[in-house]
């Protein structure tokens, strides 16, 4: 009899297969195949066998074995994973990661009912995008805000550095560099100076703290080594810039908006829009939309995702990069596409 996660193991393993990681489709549909089989992971599982697809319990579930990796508390199966060094082996590594359940089936569940929390700082390719086009359009300083914030690494937008084909923007010793940020040449336009970085999350994550490192560091997938290059970069900047991530739902958040004047004020958010319940959305847009209506050329309103979006009623979903600016009726402009995890960004 098939297990009730099973087939959305499978599903999760060929999203990490589009998306890059072999390790991960390896491992899931392995998984997938052991709780069919009444294996090591049905007793880890238990209590979870109904959680609904969207809470991610495939990724819950790698991400805290993961933890004990990064914590060396995984005897042997460090030696197959590359953010501590080791080599995936499919072959070997699976009878590995299977007797890690078996014997330790309570610390794998200590972090199953946490969410997977991500700040792919990849991303920022898309948010600086948005912020030079705002630049070209208004050159004002920003203050930038950010809903689903995480541990706010999207924050540190400017720090980092941005290449294209034939040319770079940002800070030329930047720990953290993204190429290519776009599939051609960098947009034109200037790296605008943040005046102010504020961020709101339901379940914050401190990347000041060991913990907090630690649990954005697990859910980086293990072979994708750059993505998790980049985040320590990031967390290396954050520990010098000053900024804040609130707990806060996103729309006691964005309700607390207000313009500036001489300012350009950014709302800004990345692959969140579909955790957000539906009065809560109309709740944000409303509010952008009185603020908007209050806002002028010296007190400008934009706001900026990378969302899973349809350009049409009848298109298929893209992750596009939109904005909506103030003054100007807030009409969407659509300025391009971008790969799941950010890079690249395909300006339009």
């Amino acid at each position: 009899m098939s297990h009730p996660q099973a087939e959305r193991f499978r599903e999760q393993a060929r999203g990490c297969r589009n998306l890059g990681s072999r390790m991960y489709d390896g491992l899931l549909r392995r998984l997938a195949d052991d709780l069919d089989a009444g294996g090591p992971s049905v007793a880890v599982l238990s209590g979870h066998e109904h959680d609904p697809g969207p809470s991610g319990l495939a990724l819950r579930l790698l991400g805290s074995v993961h933890r004990l990796v990064l914590e060396r508390r995984a005897g042997a199966l460090a030696a197959f994973y590359p953010t501590v060094g080791g080599t995936w082996d499919p072959e070997h590594g699976w009878p590995v990661f299977r007797e890690l359940l078996a014997e330790q089936p309570e610390a794998v569940r200590e972090w199953l009912d946490r969410p997977p929390q991500t700040n792919d700082v990849g991303r920022s390719a898309a948010l600086m995008t948005g912020l030079l086009e705002a630049g070209r359009r208004r050159p004002l300083p920003v203050r930038l805000f950010e809903i689903g914030s995480s541990g706010g690494l999207n924050l540190l937008v400017d720090r980092f550095r941005y290449v294209g084909k034939g040319g770079a923007l940002g800070p030329d010793d930047a720990p953290v560099v993204l190429d290519p940020a776009w599939a051609g040449a960098p947009p034109p336009g200037v790296v605008p100076r943040v005046v102010e970085r504020l961020g709101s999350d339901v379940m914050p994550i401190d990347v000041r703290s060991t913990e907090g490192r630690l649990a954005l560091t697990a859910y980086v997938w293990p072979d994708q080594v750059a993505r998790f290059e980049r985040l320590r970069g990031a967390f290396r900047i954050a520990s010098g810039t000053a900024y804040d991530v609130r707990r806060q739902a996103a729309g006691d958040f964005v309700d607390a908006l207000t313009l500036q004047a001489g300012t350009t004020t950014v709302l800004w958010h990345s692959v969140l829009w579909q955790y957000v319940a539906v009065e809560e959305r109309a709740r944000i847009l409303a509010r952008l939309d009185e603020l908007g209506a209050a806002a002028d050329e010296d007190s400008p309103l934009l706001h900026l995702f990378a969302e899973p979006t349809r350009r049409t009623p009848d298109s298929p979903h893209e992750f596009l990069v939109c904005a909506h600016s103030w003054p100007g009726g807030g009409r969407r402009r659509i300025l391009g596409t971008m790969a799941p995890h950010g890079l690249p960004v395909t300006v339009e």
